[in-house]
């Protein structure tokens, strides 16, 4: 009974084939993904990381408020239960969390900076190598039974790969990849297309040096013992803008699907639910109760919004909720539905789930009342979340479940 949650920071769902690419070679995640349970409408619920990880250690949503002062974190009640729970980050934000200390072990993964992309065959100095090598060593070494988390950052610091990754996605006349160890952020004009079409490819050339670093994350699972009795999940906790919205980068973190929608995959020890894969809408406050409840730890107190998995896992339940509310910068909010994404900013945005599925084509003026009743719908539900009431909520209607015929 052991477990290991990988969050790859800065990860775009949309370059990985089992998220329906076809242009990126991936097939170590793929290959993960038939042995998992997948979901394919994981949306993140912030992209700050402190209330997001508020959201994963004490299934608290980002705009719940303050959680009571006597709520256990996730590391806390599993090393209650006799779990030693280790924390391995890249991420000084993520290591200095209030909740960190909760670990019996907290341990930093240094890894200098390097000023350019590593030499051709020199893979095993990339930052993603180091980190995964580190990763596995402590799979198995840790003590019996575990929890190690790990969050990595490296595809939002640094773009290392060598020459043969980036040579995999280099075509005559197509726009140069740019051969820098620099992560992109800027905005984008009329005259940046091609730009940014090199900037995909460098950041496809990284998916594929992750891809690599899985497979022999893969490899260990399969050849130690620890390794086929540990539950690994992989997640996200942010995407990474590649020019869909004309942001390349975090920019201003505006809550479109390339920032918000993360994959999110459970491979248990045991073959349970392998080649699952389920539409119901799923926020980081289920990592929680859902661990706690493979684990068979009982939850003292019931989150605001999150809820276990397993009932989904299991084929005993079709979703959860019928609705996610996204907390941005300052102001901004967005709403998902089954059949809507509304991205509440100062002119308000409004696009067909799941047919539009990076949000390319804005109904908002076609769509009037679709948009004030769930501007209504999400003052509602920010309200009722507020106050800790969730469960009081009344059943969306027909047409923000269904859409419009």
């Amino acid at each position: 009974m052991n477990a290991l949650c990988l969050v790859i920071d800065r990860l775009h769902s949309g370059y990985l084939g089992a998220y329906g690419n076809g242009w990126v070679d991936t097939p170590a995640f793929d290959r993960l993904a038939a042995e998992s349970f997948l979901f394919d409408q994981a949306l993140i619920d912030t992209p700050e990381l402190a209330p997001l990880y508020r959201s994963y250690w004490q299934g608290w949503h980002a705009l719940a408020g303050a959680p009571p002062q006597d709520r256990p974190s996730l590391p806390a009640m599993l090393r209650e239960a006799g779990v030693h729970t280790l924390l391995l980050t890249d991420a000084p934000a993520v290591r200095k969390h209030a909740l960190a200390a909760d670990f019996n072990d907290v341990i930093e993964i240094k890894v200098p900076l390097l000023v350019g992309p590593v030499e051709e065959g020199e893979f095993d100095k990339t930052r993603l190598a180091e980190c995964f090598a580190q990763i596995i060593d402590r799979l198995e070494t840790a003590p019996q039974p575990f929890f190690l988390w790990c969050h990595l950052a490296s595809l939002g610091l640094v773009w290392d790969a060598p020459p043969e990754f980036l040579q995999l996605y280099t075509e005559e006349e197509a726009p140069d990849a740019p051969r820098s160890a620099d992560v992109h952020e800027r905005f984008l004009t009329d005259r940046d297309a091609d730009e940014a079409v090199g900037i995909s490819r460098t950041y496809a050339a990284h998916v594929s040096l992750l891809d690599a670093c899985l497979e022999r994350l893969h490899a260990a699972l399969l050849e130690h013992p620890v390794g086929r009795e540990t539950l690994l999940t992989l997640t996200s906790a942010r995407g990474f803008p590649l020019g869909e919205h004309r942001r390349v980068g975090p920019c201003d973190e505006a809550l479109y699907g390339e920032l918000v929608h993360v994959p999110l995959l459970l491979r248990f020890p045991d073959g349970l639910a392998a080649s699952g894969r389920s539409q119901a809408l799923v926020e980081p406050a289920d990592l929680r109760p859902t661990l706690l409840d493979w684990w068979h730890v009982r939850e003292p107190i019931a989150s605001p919004s999150g809820g276990s998995l397993m009932p989904i896992i299991r084929g005993e339940a079709a979703n959860l909720r019928d609705r996610l509310i996204i907390s941005g910068r300052g102001s901004e909010l967005a709403i998902r539905t089954p059949a809507w994404y509304l991205r509440a900013a100062d002119a308000p945005e409004l696009y067909v789930k799941p047919d539009d599925y990076w949000e390319a084509n804005n109904v908002a003026v076609r769509c009037q009342e679709v948009v004030e009743c769930l501007q209504d719908t999400l003052l509602q539900t920010e309200q009722t979340l507020a106050a800790g009431r969730i469960a009081d909520l009344p059943p969306l209607s027909d047409v923000l479940i269904e859409g419009l015929e």
